[in-house]
């Protein structure tokens, strides 16, 4: 008891007396302390007395930049039950156009003493974003997993697909084909796994003796409307093959490909990412790149589990490593 009051005390900064009378019940304490001392006890892992322990808050943030994209409901599903059997239920935020910000769904769930919060896609993916709510979350200690990209100064562990290894595959894919016009659809410029994956697609194209031209690279928004913006100005150069940041962005291209009467895979190849829900239903059926989202997922909630219970938690990055999945919509070249 006595080396659990001086642990509670150094975290929130207050005397060990004080948060015996939090502990107890007792009066003169003001709400900000109590609940700093409740909400440390919590991170700590620490079980409340027995008449505050209807007060604990085993609520998680699980925040997701969209979900029109099937890989986020894909994610928020396979990390919603993990948190169940650890005994936590997800608060689901996803932000929409003109609604609530990520900022501000940060304040709600500090509000709520939540016991942590994980991130599957977001702000931290972009290098010139706003990320000031991710450092109040790491003054306030809240345990905080982020999924595909970390922050720069920030120890905030996270769980990542290989970009790198990702790109590497499809682009090999392509080659193997007879592919050597091969153009890539990637998101912002400072989204951080674009920028791992143009990086990779260097690599690769340096590898085959065709150095990657600036005019094989579109980046565009995540979405399909995106990626048939970007695929037709990539069809313009001349490109034979296209690899894309996300499902989504694969399915504007071929879609693009339609719109001038060329066929999919016969007079263009198109490789996504993600294998996210339905890719095999579509027509034709979709060549990508996999994530491991159950793996990933249940790795996340492990991180987050550790950091809440107070034990020792990875601070870097784990990487995942990608699958190759090859359907309808990748064939060789049409012939010169």
């Amino acid at each position: 008891m006595t080396r659990r009051l001086a642990q509670v005390a150094k975290k929130v900064g207050v005397s060990e007396a004080t948060v015996s009378r939090v502990l107890n019940g007792k009066p003169g304490v003001s709400d900000a302390t109590r609940q700093s001392v409740l909400t440390a006890l919590d991170v700590l892992g620490y079980e409340r007395p027995t008449q505050l322990r209807g007060e604990r808050a085993r609520l998680v943030g699980l925040v997701l930049p969209e979900l029109q994209n099937p890989i986020f409901p894909a994610f928020a599903e396979v990390i919603g039950g993990a948190l169940a059997q650890q005994g936590l239920t997800p608060v689901l935020c996803t932000q929409t156009k003109g609604g609530v910000s990520e900022a501000d769904y940060v304040d709600l769930l500090l509000q709520q003493q939540v016991s942590g919060v994980v991130f599957a896609g977001g702000l931290f993916a972009q290098a010139d974003a706003p990320h000031e709510h991710y450092h109040r979350l790491a003054e306030r200690n809240i345990p905080v997993v982020l999924i595909n990209a970390s922050i720069e100064g920030l120890d905030f562990p996270c769980v990542a697909c290989d970009d790198a290894v990702a790109v590497e595959q499809a682009w090999r894919h392509l080659a193997s084909l007879g592919h050597e016009k091969i153009g890539l659809v990637l998101g912002p410029g400072d989204h951080v796994p674009s920028r791992r994956k143009l990086e990779a697609a260097q690599v690769a194209a340096r590898a085959a003796g065709t150095p990657l031209p600036e005019e094989s690279v579109v980046r565009s928004i995540f979405s399909l409307e995106g990626g048939q913006a970007a695929a037709a100005q990539l069809l313009d150069r001349g490109v034979t093959g296209i690899v894309c940041a996300s499902d989504p962005l694969a399915l504007g291209a071929i879609r693009a490909a339609r719109r001038r009467g060329l066929s999919v895979p016969q007079d263009v190849s198109v490789v996504g990412f993600d294998d996210s829900a339905f890719m095999t239903c579509t027509e034709p059926p979709l060549s990508t790149v996999r994530q491991p989202i159950e793996a990933m997922g249940r790795a996340a909630v492990e991180l987050l589990s550790a950091q809440i219970q107070g034990r020792q938690s990875h601070t870097g990055e784990l990487l995942f490593e990608p699958e190759l999945v090859v359907r309808g919509s990748t064939a060789p070249p049409p012939a010169r």
